[in-house]
């Protein structure tokens, strides 16, 4: 048997007809916890920074799938492909942690939830395990509170759920919060662990699978700021990315107002606007799988216009992400091997120097 301690009690956040209203923000639901199900990467690597924007702490295992010896039922992520693995030790630990999409506002209360998975080699279980929310990130489990603590405990025994277990918990912020740390947060771990198995023998070692982690403001009511349905059908416009209704996989849709600087793959200032309308298309259209295309015109060697274009496309690609964008997305560059217009002039190769995305599922 288990409990959950869920720290924290109450405050506002602003709604009005459901739709959030706190500087005009669209109705989403939004995960900030950015690739929440680390279903977007890089490259194929079991490191799990490949999984932007996550980091480690200690050497986290990240999987791209299911491992090949594991027979349990529920082998694999719990949604998805990918998923990520953390290991304990008596001396040793393992976390993860990402920085979210947005601070945290002071007084909002704001929903947890992620699945573990007791790994099948373990030889040894934890009877807490949970998540760590601060300004800075996490250094030391003395400077952790109950406060930024959402931990889950077991009353009895320890965690060797060979399903995947969901831990929710809820969290008041303080205010300005801004990472997010997943792991064992007792100040010993030797005495957070106990033996699985009395016929397991050998150091202890307790191993978990994480996957599917979300936070989210939670949802509440106050009538303070009235948007009629014409205001809001008119920020609904301002804000989001023109895209036809009828669009289908294969279809390509070019990005206005993209700009990076010349001969690199820096995105300027002034790109941030189109880029934040993509991010909102794609929080209300979260069933999208899509690929960042980047183009280049013909003003350098075929090979480097080839790497200029993937790392412009990739940098789009870490930006959605950053912006909590939780659809499937992949990143391709194709050099100067597409062209829309001649490079013959200034106006023309500034066309072709352009990033597209595809949709690659409906």
């Amino acid at each position: 048997m288990f409990c959950f301690k869920n720290i924290n009690i109450c405050l506002l956040v602003c709604y009005v007809f459901s739709w959030s209203c706190i500087h005009a923000q669209l109705p989403i639901q939004k995960n900030l916890i950015p690739n929440g199900s680390f279903e977007n990467y890089r490259k194929k690597s079991s490191n799990i920074r490949n999984a932007v924007p996550w980091q480690q702490i200690a050497t986290v295992d990240y999987y791209q799938q299911p491992l090949s010896n594991d027979s349990s039922l529920n082998k694999g992520a719990k949604s998805g492909d990918c998923y990520a693995g953390l290991r304990f030790q008596k001396n040793y630990k393992e976390f993860l942690q990402v920085k979210l999409a947005e601070p945290l506002k002071r007084g909002v209360k704001y929903d947890f939830e992620m699945y573990i998975r007791f790994g099948y080699w373990s030889n040894a279980m934890l009877k807490s395990f949970g998540a760590y929310i601060s300004r800075a990130g996490f250094k030391n489990v003395k400077e952790v509170t109950e406060t930024t603590l959402i931990d889950s405990v077991c009353k009895k025994g320890g965690f060797n759920n060979d399903h995947w277990l969901k831990i929710v918990g809820v969290f008041e912020s303080d205010g300005n919060e801004k990472y997010i740390t997943i792991g064992n947060f007792s100040e010993r771990v030797r005495k957070d662990m106990i033996r699985d198995n009395k016929f397991k023998f050998g150091f202890k070692e307790a191993y978990y699978f994480v996957d599917d982690i979300s936070l989210k403001k939670q949802k509440g009511e106050e009538i303070k700021t009235v948007i009629v349905e014409s205001s809001y059908s008119r920020i609904l416009k301002d804000s989001v990315l023109e895209v036809k209704n009828d669009i289908h996989v294969g279809d390509k849709i070019a990005l206005k107002n993209i700009h990076f600087e010349d001969g690199h793959s820096f995105i300027t200032l002034e790109s941030y606007q189109e880029l934040n309308k993509l991010a909102t298309y794609l929080l209300l259209n979260q069933n999208l799988q899509i690929q960042i295309n980047g183009h280049s015109d013909n003003s350098s060697s075929s090979k480097k216009n080839m790497k200029i274009s993937e790392e412009r496309a990739q940098n789009v690609f870490e930006y959605l992400i950053n912006k909590g964008v939780q659809n499937k997305m992949t990143f391709k560059g194709f050099g100067d091997t597409q062209p829309i217009a001649t490079n013959e002039t200034g106006d023309g190769r500034a066309l072709n120097r352009r990033v597209e995305f595809e949709i690659v599922k409906e």
